[in-house]
């Protein structure tokens, strides 16, 4: 992430999904403080974008979309209820990104059947770029 704006577009589109099930759940408030953090971004702003529009920058990294839904699916684990919305969501965010559904399934797959949710991220990589051939 280059930008402030693309920063804070990253940022509320991870807010917006977080809610997406009705409800904002400390484990949820506390992943995306751990990411505004490494994005360089202060309590004060950050709370604040919790009362802002989401205006969605178009990702063009293929490599920072494909960061950007692995961290959507975290935020889907971390407070431990997989919601049917956020099943919906996460998809519909991931073609709207241009991500291969097949290899997005695979992901959510292999997030579900590992004990914390996370994936060693060569293996993400991988089953992308199996897409490719």
């Amino acid at each position: 992430m280059n930008t402030e704006a693309e920063k804070r577009s990253l940022l509320l589109e991870m807010i917006a999904f977080s809610t997406v099930d009705g409800q904002l759940h400390k484990r949820e408030y506390d992943f995306l403080w751990l990411v505004a953090q490494e994005l360089n971004i202060d309590l004060n702003d950050f709370n604040d974008l919790f009362h802002q529009e989401n205006t969605k920058q178009i990702i063009k990294s293929e490599f920072q979309r494909i960061q950007q839904f692995y961290r959507l699916a975290l935020i889907m684990h971390c407070d431990g209820i997989l919601h049917e919305k956020e099943a919906i969501a996460i998809q519909q965010i991931a073609i709207d990104m241009g991500l291969n559904p097949s290899a997005v399934k695979r992901v959510l797959d292999l997030m579900k059947k590992a004990p914390n949710a996370m994936i060693d991220p060569k293996v993400l990589l991988k089953v992308f770029q199996e897409q490719h051939n």
